[in-house]
């Protein structure tokens, strides 16, 4: 046990027995009750929770958006959706799927759970994590109230000028895109420096570098991925914005502009962007991998290292969506190589979770199935990826289904098979009850075959020729049999989901009890209470391990002498993870409510006037003023 030496005079949690300081505790990291409460709320614990129900809720809209697209284009000149209608399908599905989903799930499990990996009681700067949370929710509201108004985007998830620009898409329709991307790169760039400093700064003493769980180093590498990457695409829609509402010319080669700056920009993040998708999986694939193997995993440091050079690479094949724009020929071999070695550390991080399984004593359960579906799609898409990597075969399939095929396979195959499985993993500690594993089996079965029928077919319409983004084809075409297909599988799919939201809801209800650690992990959130108490734990943890559940089966080292009267926290050196300092946390607050709002205003009224910027600046500046207005409580007197 070490002791933190707190103050003469406060009551410290040496003080007391565990009853009392759990009870005492409770009260004083807890949520208030009723409406002002849950909306002041800054416990990570309950916004991360919101955070994934949002980001699931957002997947079922994506999700149904595919549904409408795939049922357009089940038989050959079908009538069930107009040209117009369907643009606006297509580009909700690849918008809600790409920012208001894939990015902010991984940033979703973050937040619930890497305060409990590495042992403290609340993520860093929670205010801000509150703010981002309302920021992101609004953004994702916004455009999807806009379709619902007929005024949905409809030039394509990436919005690429020209087709974006004044001349061509008149209206609001794109606006409502380029203000969606600042709102969720606002709240994805505050996440990301939250996550940043509760990884480096908040960690239990003793966790050093190397015993940081696999997890919360995808969790770190993601979010620093995210800090480089965002503020491109922020650039690119704001200047978009400027030239469609204000009448400067970025991207208008007439008057001196760059189109194609405007891919670079997007690119410079959109590719990164797969891996933001990507590398948050990679830690849930860990987690459920060592778990069910019963043993540490194979290659923790090659496996760390992987995930750090996918990250660094991830930046250095953006030019590989734009081989067909007439770039320099070396340039395109450059990109064309970087492409092909990003295969090295995707394949090295496959080989040890394969040997972290072969190598251990597997357990077959719900979510270990949905890790090996991963394998088994990830890897083909994979290889499709290094087919695409290839300037000769890109032009010729360039803007196909081939190209669609390839990258489903990537981004449900990497992100959606590890989601689930992430979730059966972990949904007895968000609610202290198990899934069924019977309707998870049946969850596993539909969504791989389902997947692969309706997605595999689209490899071969694409070598045949069907392009992107076509509402509708004629039946001489020769597509119509694997079009029927896919949308079949696609269906199956979707039933896939239905079960899965089925079982979250009724096993949320009636599950079975699960106890603190169910499946006998060894990290440190299996540590506590399932779901876990305000405080996280009564007393913070001492890491001598890895897996330190494994290591202290009997009773779990600590590190005492913080207050219970006031939230406080331990505050660690950055590679050993010494006991540094104590340092309070702040209290709930209505005041990041207030700024989201504010900056929603600003957001949204920008739209139609460059001037609610000026007054919607001034409103978002009260509110912060309001925010960091000293208020001479606790926090205040630390």
């Amino acid at each position: 046990m070490s002791d933190l030496a707190a103050g003469k005079d406060e009551l410290r949690d040496t003080d007391l027995s565990d009853a009392e300081l759990s009870a005492r505790l409770a009260k004083t990291w807890g949520t208030a009750r009723g409406i002002i409460g849950a909306l002041s709320t800054v416990d990570h614990k309950i916004i991360g929770r919101r955070y994934i129900f949002t980001a699931i809720f957002f997947l079922f809209l994506g999700g149904l958006a595919a549904i409408v697209m795939r049922l357009q284009l089940a038989r050959p000149e079908n009538q069930l959706i107009g040209p117009d209608l369907y643009n606006q399908i297509f580009t909700m599905h690849g918008t809600t799927m790409m920012f208001l989903f894939g990015v902010p799930i991984g940033e979703a499990f973050a937040v619930y759970l890497v305060p409990l990996m590495v042992g403290t009681r609340n993520i860093a700067f929670p205010r801000l994590n509150a703010y981002s949370y309302y920021v992101y929710l609004a953004g994702g509201l916004m455009v999807w109230f806009a379709f619902m108004l007929n005024t949905g985007p409809d030039a394509g998830w990436f919005s690429y000028v020209p087709l974006s620009g004044p001349e061509n898409a008149p209206g609001k329709r794109v606006d409502f895109w380029a203000q969606m991307i600042t709102f969720t790169e606002v709240s994805g760039l505050a996440v990301a420096v939250q996550v940043i400093v509760t990884v480096f700064k908040q960690r239990a003493p003793g966790m050093t570098l190397d015993r940081i769980p696999l997890f919360v180093w995808a969790e770190l590498i993601n979010a620093f991925i995210i800090v480089f990457s965002l503020p491109a695409v922020v650039t690119a829609s704001a200047m978009l914005m400027m030239d469609r509402l204000v009448g400067t010319h970025f991207f208008n080669p007439a008057e001196g502009g760059d189109a194609l700056l405007y891919q670079h920009l997007f690119w410079f993040f959109g590719h990164p962007e797969v891996y933001i998708i990507f590398i948050p999986a990679t830690g849930w694939v860990s987690a459920i991998v060592v778990t069910f193997s019963r043993r540490q995993a194979f290659g923790y440091l090659p496996l760390v290292l992987s995930m750090i050079s996918v990250g660094f690479l991830s930046f250095g094949l953006w030019v590989h969506h734009m081989f067909t724009t007439g770039l320099p020929q070396l340039g395109a071999s450059f990109f064309t190589a970087s492409s092909m070695l990003i295969a090295i550390p995707n394949g090295i991080q496959i080989f040890c979770w394969i040997a972290t399984l072969w190598d251990g004593r597997p357990v077959f359960r719900t979510p270990l199935l949905f890790v090996i579906g991963f394998f088994f799609i990830f890897v083909l898409g994979g290889l499709s990826g290094i087919m695409l990597a290839s300037v000769p075969l890109d032009t010729q399939v360039h803007d196909t289904y081939f190209v669609v095929a390839h990258f489903h396979y990537v981004l449900i195959g990497g992100n959606v098979f590890p989601l689930l499985g992430a979730v059966y993993y972990w949904f007895p500690k968000f609610t202290g009850r198990m899934m069924s594993e019977r309707l998870g089996k049946w969850n596993f079965w539909l969504a791989f075959v389902g997947f692969n029928l309706a997605f595999f077919p689209m490899h071969i319409t694409g070598l045949m020729g069907m392009p992107r983004r076509v509402y509708t084809y004629q039946p001489e075409m020769g597509w119509s049999t694997y079009n029927l297909l896919s949308t079949i599988g696609a269906l199956v799919l979707f039933v896939s989901f239905v079960v899965f939201l089925y079982n979250m809801i009724a096993s949320a209800r009636r599950g079975p009890l699960a106890g603190d650690n169910p499946w006998d992990a060894g990290t440190l959130e299996w540590a506590t209470a399932s779901p876990p108490p305000p405080q996280n734990f009564n007393r913070i943890p001492f890491v001598i391990n890895r897996e330190p559940l494994w290591a202290e089966r009997e009773k779990l080292p600590v590190a005492t002498g913080l207050a219970v009267e006031k939230r406080e926290l331990v505050v660690t050196t950055i590679s050993e993870a010494r006991a540094d300092l104590r340092e309070s946390s702040p209290e709930p607050s209505i005041w990041p409510l207030l700024a989201a709002i504010a900056t929603t205003i600003a957001f949204v009224g920008s739209i139609f006037t460059p001037w609610a910027v000026v007054w919607g600046g001034l409103l978002v500046a009260f509110t912060l003023v309001g925010w960091f207005w000293p208020k001479n409580n606790k926090e205040d007197e630390a």
